[in-house]
C-alpha cells in the first residue's frame, strides 16, 4: 500500500513553495538596505545615539574629549560605549566595553562596587612597606592559598 504524499506545513499555511512568509531580506535588495543606513530615520550612528541616549555625534565627541579621548574609568584609548544611568537615562560618560559592562554587572551601585573592592583587597596578596624601598608580601586575610603546582 502506498503512503499519501506529505505536504509541507508552509504550503498548507498559504505560502506554497516557501518555508514561511517572505522575509525582509528576501524582498529588499542590498542596495536599498545600504541606502537606508544614510536616511535620517534609521541606521546611522547619529540616529542610534539620538534615539537611545538623546545625544548626537557632536555631544558624544565632547564627552569623549573630556577625559582626553580615553575611557573615563581605566584610561584605555578609543572607548566607544555610552554609559548612562538606567533609572534616569542621563548620560554619564564614554567608557570602554569592559568598564561599561562591569558597571552594569554591579547594577550601577556604589555599595556593590565598594564591597567588591573590599573583597578583592582581602583575598589578594598586598605589598607592605617595611623599610624604604623594601616591600614584604602579606598574605590575604580571607580565602585559601593557591594549590601547589605539580
Amino acid at each position: 500500500m502506498r503512503r499519501p504524499a506529505r505536504r509541507r506545513a508552509a504550503a498548507s499555511a498559504g505560502w506554497p513553495g516557501h518555508a514561511g512568509p517572505p522575509t525582509r531580506s528576501g524582498r529588499v535588495s542590498s542596495g536599498a538596505r545600504a541606502a537606508g543606513r544614510h536616511r535620517p530615520h534609521g541606521g546611522s550612528r547619529d540616529y542610534h545615539l539620538r534615539r537611545r541616549y538623546r545625544i548626537g555625534q557632536r555631544e558624544f565627541d565632547e564627552l569623549l574629549a573630556g577625559p582626553g579621548g580615553v575611557c573615563a574609568v581605566c584610561g584605555d584609548p578609543d572607548p566607544e560605549h555610552v554609559d548612562h544611568d538606567h533609572r534616569t537615562g542621563w548620560v554619564r560618560g564614554i567608557l570602554c566595553f569592559n568598564c561599561n559592562g562591569g558597571l552594569g554587572q554591579f547594577r550601577d551601585s556604589p555599595t556593590r562596587l565598594a564591597r567588591a573592592i573590599t573583597y578583592l583587597r582581602g583575598t589578594t596578596w598586598q605589598r607592605a612597606l617595611i623599610h624604604p624601598g623594601v616591600y614584604q608580601m602579606c598574605s590575604p586575610t580571607r580565602g585559601r592559598p593557591p594549590s601547589p603546582r605539580f
